[in-house]
């Protein structure tokens, strides 16, 4: 679900979240923007991965090929060390960079941020693109506040093991006890399990495989 939050140009500093506490942004998120006519639409993506904003980015553009620009920021990474940032064909330093700074202020991580604009037939000079892009993007942040778009952030570990029918439903039923995601099974001549769990529960996760098997499984 995309979340929209609509802005007429006058934004405040309250969109930013909790600094110091690292969020994931989990769903997209959608603000709008107007300034001297010209259109700004901001756009926050989940983002796994610098390939994955790469994707993301080329969708964006493919979907906008109307528009002046697809300027984007993005930031990936346990402590979003990951970061890039693109002008799109904007004065240097007046699009990307005021966007990317909005989403190192929001203490967030795995997020793509895109502002396309239309151009409205007035210059807004660089320090109105500075002002228009980066409010574009505290609007965008606003809105994922407000709407729970952000979770708190876990780093993660992949896990996958084998285990014989036997003991499936019981290793099935002690699973529940950890913070498993995006588990996947595939049913041949024994059951082979892969996901991701929290990386602080993994050493525990693995001991608790071994002892409810009797050793007979062994992540890897």
């Amino acid at each position: 679900m995309a979340w929209l939050y609509q802005g007429t140009g006058r934004v405040t500093g309250a969109e930013e979240t909790d600094a110091g506490h690292m969020t994931v942004l989990v769903k997209n998120v959608t603000a709008t923007l107007t300034v001297k006519n010209s259109r700004f639409l901001a756009e926050l993506l989940p983002c796994n991965s610098q390939q994955d904003a790469r994707e993301l980015l080329k969708s964006q553009k493919a979907k906008y090929k109307d528009a002046a620009h697809v300027v984007h920021a993005f930031v990936v990474g346990a402590d979003a060390q990951i970061r890039g940032m693109s002008d799109d064909g904007e004065p240097s330093g007046t699009a990307g960079r005021p966007v990317l700074d909005v989403l190192c202020n929001a203490s967030c991580t795995n997020a793509l941020l895109t502002v396309t604009r239309w151009f409205g037939g007035t210059l807004l000079g660089t320090g109105g693109l500075v002002k228009a892009y980066g409010d574009a993007a505290k609007l965008a942040i606003a809105a994922a506040v407000e709407n729970g778009a952000f979770a708190e952030f876990f780093e993660t570990r992949s896990f996958s093991f084998s285990v014989d029918y036997a003991r499936y439903e019981k290793i099935k039923r002690m699973m529940k006890q950890f913070s498993v995601s995006d588990m996947r099974e595939s049913f041949g001549s024994r059951v082979e399990v892969s996901g991701v769990i929290h990386t602080d529960e993994y050493d525990l996760f693995a001991t608790a495989l071994v002892d409810a098997s009797g050793g007979a499984i062994v992540l890897f």
